[in-house]
């Protein structure tokens, strides 16, 4: 049984050693999620390490789905910083374990990001994803729009450059 968990800094700090393991998996299978080398630890670590301070300071939220105690998946919901923007939020960080894979855990996931965004009155969700990945359709599937692509945006895990989708989701009316 998969059980879901928005977590505050304290938790994070608990579970960091599994959210970078997770991390290292998701990339060394290919994942495009901002890092190209799995074996980089320190990068994955600095990055966590920073996605904590902005935990503890209110600037994003972390969600985990855990499996017998293990973190199997995670979902950052960034808020905007900047006063022209404190209406939107990104979506970050949504992995899942290769090997806890098609059982709903993304879809879950996202759908809880959405649901806190929505109940703190954001209107607008943004996120980009590797143009062609499976992760497309889940989104899709959830009523995000497909803004447009950039070529070339990131290096791949294989060193190509790959083009990235940048999608959008606003708030169904009545719910902001």
């Amino acid at each position: 049984m998969i059980e879901y968990a928005e977590i505050h800094a304290d938790e994070a700090k608990q579970q960091f050693g599994d959210i970078c393991r997770l991390t290292i998996a998701c990339v060394a299978d290919g994942a495009s999620i901002g890092f190209i080398d799995a074996s980089d630890g320190d990068a994955i670590v600095r990055f966590w390490l920073g996605a904590l301070e902005s935990l503890e300071r209110g600037e994003r939220r972390i969600w985990l789905a855990c499996h017998e105690g293990k973190v199997v998946g995670t979902v950052t919901l960034a808020q905007s910083m900047m006063p022209n923007g404190r209406h939107r939020a990104e979506v970050a960080k949504l992995m899942v374990h290769p090997q806890a894979r098609r059982q709903g855990i993304a879809r879950e996931l996202m759908q809880r990001a959405e649901q806190a965004a929505w109940e703190k009155s954001l209107s607008l969700l943004v996120l980009d994803t590797r143009s062609g990945d499976p992760a497309t359709a889940l989104y899709l599937s959830l009523g995000w729009q497909i803004a447009g692509e950039i070529p070339d945006y990131a290096q791949s895990t294989l060193g190509a450059f790959d083009a990235t989708t940048l999608m959008y989701k606003t708030a169904a009316p009545g719910i902001s």
